[in-house]
């Protein structure tokens, strides 16, 4: 009988996602053809007020002036999103001391948002004790967050967001944006990277080289000079494998 149910359950789940997915036939379908802009890199995080697993939030407002990591999901329940959802909550500590504000996105209505972080937090994923979310997954049935970031792509589905991420800074500029297809986790690992070398681009005003950690040196924009303007090879913490590429000691 639970066979059944299950089998049941899979077939139904089946049906519903191929309605959602935009066949060949609807290529030409100006309906599917929608063409949302992405808001890039130095533009303004868009505004929007959405009901939220935390209330109602006022995004970026309510959340001060500090960085936040906007995240959009297809649909509740994925197994793919559902372990990054516990990753994201697993790390919620480490991204407070990045002074890192969490927010999800998700294209379910509010009761499944509810349903689904009740289900997680019952969750034991790697042998890791169960952990409460707190940030909040944000009721995005009607699309509406997504068309605004520009996060339904026609190509793969016509009514779900794709699995982007916004990094935006304490002014509520964004910094960075990736996008993932819907089969391929994404890397936390990466993402606190990421966030970490912003943080220390902006204070610092250095760059950051290939796979910079941190800790690891860093690059400057313009090779560096004493206060008495003596040779450049005489300005300690500093070296140049050439003279367009200059690094500066992180000890």
């Amino acid at each position: 009988m639970k066979k059944l149910f299950l089998l049941a359950i899979f077939i139904l789940s089946s049906q519903l996602w191929s309605q959602n997915v935009v066949k060949p036939s609807d290529i030409g379908n100006s309906d599917v053809n929608r063409n949302f802009k992405i808001p890039l890199i130095g533009e303004k995080a868009p505004s929007f007020t959405a009901e939220s697993t935390n209330g109602t939030i006022n995004f970026p407002d309510d959340f001060g002036h500090s960085w936040k990591i906007l995240f959009s999901h297809p649909k509740d329940f994925t197994p793919v999103c559902s372990t990054e959802i516990l990753e994201l909550a697993h790390l919620q500590e480490q991204f407070n001391k990045l002074g890192v504000k969490l927010v999800v996105v998700s294209t379910d209505r509010l009761e499944t948002h509810i349903q689904w972080k009740k289900a997680l937090e019952q969750l034991k994923l790697d042998e890791r004790d169960l952990v409460k979310i707190k940030f909040p997954l944000v009721d995005d049935e009607n699309i509406n967050v997504s068309k605004l970031y520009g996060m339904i792509h026609p190509e793969t589905n016509s009514t779900r967001s794709v699995r982007g991420v916004f990094i935006i800074d304490p002014d509520n500029f964004i910094q960075a944006i990736y996008f993932y297809p819907m089969n391929v986790g994404r890397s936390t690992d990466e993402l606190i990277r990421v966030i970490t070398a912003l943080q220390v681009s902006a204070k610092d005003k250095v760059l950051m080289p290939a796979n910079w950690e941190e800790g690891n040196d860093v690059l400057v924009r313009i090779p560096p000079k004493t206060e008495n303007n003596d040779s450049i090879s005489a300005v300690a913490g500093y070296y140049n494998p050439a003279w367009f590429l200059w690094y500066k000691k992180s000890n």
